[in-house]
């Protein structure tokens, strides 16, 4: 994988980003060729409409990343990925006609958009259908051998299986520790001989520690040599940090955490463009959205009885509790017995509310808590306290998620559905420990691009 700005990507994803870029810019240019060539006109200079052709690629192919086209779930089937691929166009068409309003004449419009958009479908499809066929060969998988034979080494064995694991296991190696938790299929450490020779002949890139006991089983002499040999060696956690984008509780432990590079979130330069990004774009989309903030609070209004707006408590930077603004999406009598957690097909959601927490409208008024500086656009989801002791007692790590500051959307919200549970929380934990870990700004642009493919598709909003 590679990993730009503390986040991990496969390569496949990359070399697909890259060449959807550059044909969405052959695109552009066939579109301008085909509509001058139409109307018997001289194209002109490249240099003239380089502006607006690379403007069409870049606008167009930041809406198949908001739209998920580069999910593992696109990678593998072609039929999501090209009914993507048309929303992703439709959100172009939007974004360049905007563009075209603000700054009149600077990228492509009316025929040579139209020949431009449906030249770029075709060419993105038929490069998906290419790249399948290097993917489905495995030409990007990562060789990976895993010293261990317990649960640990099976949890690795199991993730290799998924349709979009970036790598495969060679072999695991029983350590001769822990009898009773060798796998099936697993090899005796001393059946292989020289670990170094034994990596170099069976080709593979990366040896990754899993065994359940390390005192006195860890081979260094051997790890050493496969090392200077120019092989990966990998810790477990860092291992499934990469590879799930999530820090894995079950096997996480302190020193580790303290070690390992990240949570640099607080770093001056840092905070100060975030913060001055959650004032400008917080103060503009208040001002934009306010006609359908007050259309919902009068539908809302209607509908149930009680305030359409309503304050809660929650759980901010540093453990301090803040109130949120939010739009009343539950009777009011909803939490007479106590606060509880939000269920499938909850009876307390009111029908405007069930709409407007499926957009996800009823979050808009949060844009205050967001210019106040008590939230950010990104971070984890602000929890409410009742809840938050709740989990701190169940969870580890669980306080670690306050040390940055809550979000609108995050990491977790556009990687797990809607949770509601004890386990749910667990594992949206996981997504905010890896986002406080290896924050950067990189990281909050994609997320921010990514929330759009939340909203269009609300999966698991309750």
């Amino acid at each position: 994988m590679f990993r730009i700005f503390k986040h991990y990507i496969p390569y496949e994803v990359m070399l697909l980003c890259a060449l959807d870029l550059l044909l969405l810019v052959l695109a552009g240019e066939a579109g301008w060729h085909l509509r001058t060539f139409q109307l018997q006109m001289d194209p002109g200079p490249f240099r003239d409409r380089l502006p607006a052709v690379i403007g069409f690629a870049v606008i167009v192919w930041l809406a198949t990343i908001a739209v998920g086209t580069y999910t593992p779930i696109a990678l593998r089937s072609m039929r999501f990925a090209t009914a993507r691929i048309f929303v992703a166009l439709g959100l172009g068409i939007f974004a360049i006609s905007f563009v075209n309003l603000v700054l009149p004449g600077t990228a492509l419009w009316r025929s040579i958009l139209l020949y431009a958009m449906v030249i770029g479908l075709v060419l993105l499809v038929v490069n998906r259908l290419l790249m399948s066929r290097i993917i489905d060969k495995e030409a990007f998988r990562r060789r990976v051998l895993v010293l261990g034979a317990g649960p640990r080494a099976q949890r690795i064995v199991d993730l290799s299986r998924r349709p979009d694991a970036g790598f495969k296991v060679l072999a695991c190696l029983w350590m001769g520790t822990g009898p009773g938790e060798k796998i099936e299929g697993a090899l005796d450490r001393a059946s292989v001989g020289d670990l170094g020779k034994y990596v170099a002949s069976i080709g593979a890139q990366e040896v990754v520690l899993a065994m359940q006991e390390r005192r006195n089983a860890l081979p260094l002499k051997d790890l050493l040599r496969v090392k200077t040999k120019g092989v990966d060696v990998s810790d477990l956690s860092g291992f499934l940090e990469r590879e799930t984008g999530r820090l894995d509780l079950d096997t996480l432990n302190p020193s580790w955490l303290i070690f390992s590079d990240g949570f640099t979130a607080g770093q001056r330069l840092s905070s100060i463009a975030k913060r001055a990004f959650d004032i400008v774009v917080s103060l503009v989309l208040l001002v934009t959205t306010l006609p359908l903030i007050l259309l919902f609070a009068l539908l809302v209004k209607l509908e149930s009885k009680g305030p359409a707006f309503y304050r809660q408590q929650r759980v901010g930077l540093f453990g301090q509790n803040f109130m949120i603004p939010k739009l009343r999406s539950m009777r009011q009598d909803a939490e007479v017995h106590g606060a509880k957690w939000a269920e499938k097909d909850d009876p307390r959601i009111t029908r405007v509310g069930r709409f407007i927490r499926t957009v996800r409208i009823d979050e808009l008024p949060q844009l205050w808590s967001v210019l106040k500086g008590e939230m950010s656009f990104v971070g984890p989801r602000p929890e409410r306290p009742q809840f938050v002791h709740e989990l701190e007692a169940e969870l580890p790590y669980y306080a670690e998620r306050h040390m940055v500051k809550p979000g609108i959307t995050g990491w977790a919200q556009i990687n797990y559905p809607y949770g509601a549970s004890m386990a749910d929380s667990r594992r949206k934990l996981e997504y905010d420990l890896y986002y406080a870990k290896n924050y950067s700004p990189f990281l909050d642009v994609l997320i921010l691009l990514q929330t759009a493919r939340v909203i269009l598709w609300p999966d698991g909003a309750r």
